[in-house]
């Protein structure tokens, strides 16, 4: 039994995507062109824009780089999220996650 759950965890960690932790203080700095449509501090005044405060930082992190990877298809986040680095995508996962 033993083996059985150290195989299983070894294979949930390595088939997780790569994520790093960011810089809050960075993403910050970074997220105002996200504020035009999520809010300054990640509270969308639209219903068709989704809230980002509060959200895991992982799971922000991996969303963004399924827009800029075009695993995630979306005509206004794709643009938005190809230019993003890694660190980018990392920091503003970071600062949302914040909240």
């Amino acid at each position: 039994m033993k083996k059985w759950m150290t195989a299983a965890v070894t294979f949930a960690l390595l088939s997780a995507p790569a994520f790093a932790a960011g810089n809050a203080d960075a993403g910050k700095a970074k997220s105002a062109v996200c504020a035009a449509c999520h809010g300054p501090e990640g509270i969308s005044s639209l219903e068709i824009y989704p809230n980002l405060a509060g959200q895991k930082e992982a799971y922000l992190a991996t969303q963004l780089q399924h827009f800029r990877n075009g695993e995630r298809n979306n005509p206004i986040m794709a643009p938005m999220a190809k230019p993003l680095s890694d660190a980018d995508i990392a920091d503003l996962a970071a600062y949302y996650a914040n909240f």
